[in-house]
Formats: C-alpha cells, structure tokens, sequence
C-alpha cells in the first residue's frame, strides 16, 4: 500500500528542477525590467515640447514686484539696428554706452554701465549723474570713445549711435556686440524701444513710456485752452553764437507731445543763426534760452549782446518777464528719456502757475 503522503505522478529529476527554475527568473526578468511602449514615449514627449524647432539661450533677468524677486527667461536675440544686425546675450551684464541718449536710457532702464563717456576729456559728469555712476569707468567723449579703455572692460553689449560712432562700428563689434542707433536727438522714443529690445528690457521700457504719456496727458488737462494760444520760442546760446531751434529736435519733439505751438518763424524743420536782424523771430509767449559756457560763466555770452539791443525790450516774452535760463545738459544736449521727465518738470514749473 503506497502512503498518502506519495503522489501518483512521476518525480521530476534534479536537472529538469534546475531548469524549470532559471526559465522562470528569465521570464520574471524581462517582464519587470523591459518599459512598456507608452513609458518610452513619454520622455521623448516632453523633450520635443521643452526643445523649440529654433533652440535659444536663455539667460534669467531679476524683476521687482513689491518685496519679492520675479526672475523671467530673456532669450538671446538679433537685433536689427543702423549697424545691421547683431545677436545679443539675453541679459547683458556689462553695458558701456558711447553717447548720452544711450546712457540715459540705460539707466532709466535700470542698468548702470560699467563704461561711459562723459561731457569733455577731463572726465567732468553731469552732477544728476553722479550718483548712479559711482564707479562706472570713463571711455573718452561722445565724439572721441577710447576703444582701449572700452576694450579693458571686457564688456558684453556697447550702446553707440551712427552719427558719431559709424566709423569705428567694426572695431566695436570686434570688442562686443554692438547695437547703433540711426538717429539721435527727437527718436528718443524709437531708440528707447531700441536700447529696451538690446538690454532685454522692453516691459520695463512700456512701463516708462506710459508714465510718461500720462504726464503729457496731465499737462494738457492742466494747460486747458491756453495751449491754443500759447507759444514757446528756443534759444541756445554758444561762446561765438547763438542758435534758433525750430521743431524738428529733441526738446521741440517735447514741446510738440506738450500741446505747445511754435512761433511762425520757428515752426519748421533745422536750426539757424540768431542775429540782431532776427530779433523779431525770437517773439512768442515764452522763451527758453540754454546757455553753453566755454569757460567761465561769469562772462557775456552772445545771447547777452543781444539782449542788449534795442528790439529785445519790444518782444512780448520780455514784457511779460516769460524769459527763462534752462539747463542746457538736458533740454538740448542728452536728449533722452530722463531728459524728456526734466523738460516737463520745467514746463510745469513755468507755464503752470
């Protein structure tokens, strides 16, 4: 009698468990470790949406919002400009600007150069610039950029303009990207937009503009019907001469986003020499005179001979005692956007009383 404990079926020999053991762990193996269809696809998804068919470098730029730090991705970018064309790092870190209008508007943007050029050879700054450029290096003059100076920098965006620097563009290029403006003195607002796409800062530039525009606004609302019959006269007086300003500049840019009419004599496109025999063209309801000093500013200037003559005591503006010295720095020398909030700080202080 076999025991209950004794199967019916044939045991199975030591070689065949052996065998029947590994198989299973094959199996076992290739089932856990083998990622199914959907798996494998699922990375490749991802990096096709994350990976544009034009790939850019990206760089982050810090923004302010209250208290808090909001850091945005500002990609590499070529920019179109008088130049040509230029690629330019997504958040340059060392700017040097080559005239004033680019200076400026690099600061209004929040970026303080390590490089500019200052009013003469001696390095002499504006004193409302002196506080934001403590430390920035001085490159030469507008005129005159000293290329060694700007090269020491290692900088890695230069803001130049083709009146002035189209001559040396290509050695500038060779230092670091550079980005020239066509025009300089009434495209402030274009070279703004400019300066803002080449700094990667073209949010901070909207922002400004709207701050500006509502100024203008609220100097119109406080003008009321008298911008109808107001006009401004503009005179800027040099060591040997004195200029009449017509429309088509930067302050007359200004002037014109004012409301404010021009005198007829003055209202079209140049500028001209001021002479005893164009007295009569100086004639309107105010006039701004700037003067540049060579020297000491003690001394008489032309524009003070000709207020000496007879027919300056018959225009209207000095009847009224309307005749104002402004800064010549920033109604007809830099020419930007800080310039542009100056000019309308003064024609509030004078035209609205």
């Amino acid at each position: 009698m076999r025991s209950v404990c004794q199967s019916s079926r044939p045991v199975p020999s030591v070689q065949a468990l052996f065998l029947i053991l590994a198989l299973t762990s094959l199996f076992l193996l290739s089932a856990c470790g083998a990622p199914s269809t959907q798996q494998q696809a699922q990375p490749a998804e991802k990096a096709e949406a994350s990976s544009p068919a034009e790939s850019v470098t990206t760089q982050q730029s810090t923004a302010s919002v209250g208290d808090k730090k909001v850091g945005t991705a500002v990609p590499d970018r070529v920019v179109k400009h008088a130049g040509g064309e230029t690629k330019v790092p997504g958040v340059p870190q060392r700017v040097v600007a080559l005239d004033f209008q680019e200076l400026e508007h690099a600061l209004a943007l929040g970026v303080t150069p390590v490089g500019a050029v200052t009013h003469r050879q001696d390095g002499v700054v504006y004193d409302r610039f002196k506080d934001d450029m403590k430390g920035v290096r001085n490159v030469g003059t507008p005129s005159q950029p000293n290329l060694e100076a700007i090269a020491a920098l290692k900088p890695d965006l230069i803001l130049g303009n083709a009146i002035r620097h189209k001559e040396v563009y290509d050695k500038l290029s060779q230092i670091a990207p550079t980005v020239l403006m066509a025009e300089i003195g009434e495209a402030w607002k274009e070279n703004l937009q400019l300066h803002a796409q080449a700094l990667g800062k073209q949010a901070e530039a909207e922002k400004l503009m709207s701050e500006y525009n509502g100024r203008i606004r609220e100097f119109r609302a406080a003008m009321g019907d008298r911008r109808e019959t107001t006009t401004v006269s503009l005179l800027r007086s040099l060591a040997t001469q004195t200029r009449i300003y017509m429309k088509d500049n930067f302050v007359g840019g200004v002037l014109q986003d004012a409301g404010l009419r021009r005198p007829p004599a003055q209202d079209r496109e140049g500028r001209e020499v001021a002479t005893e025999e164009r007295i009569g063209d100086f004639d309107a309801t105010y006039i701004f005179i700037s003067h540049v000093f060579s020297g000491d500013k003690t001394g008489d200037s032309h524009v003070l001979q000709l207020m000496k003559h007879p027919l300056w005591s018959q225009l209207d503006a000095v009847k009224q005692g309307r005749v104002y010295e402004v800064p010549d720095e920033y109604w007809f020398l830099s020419g930007g956007l800080l310039s542009a909030d100056l000019v309308l700080d003064d024609l509030f202080k004078y035209l609205i009383q």
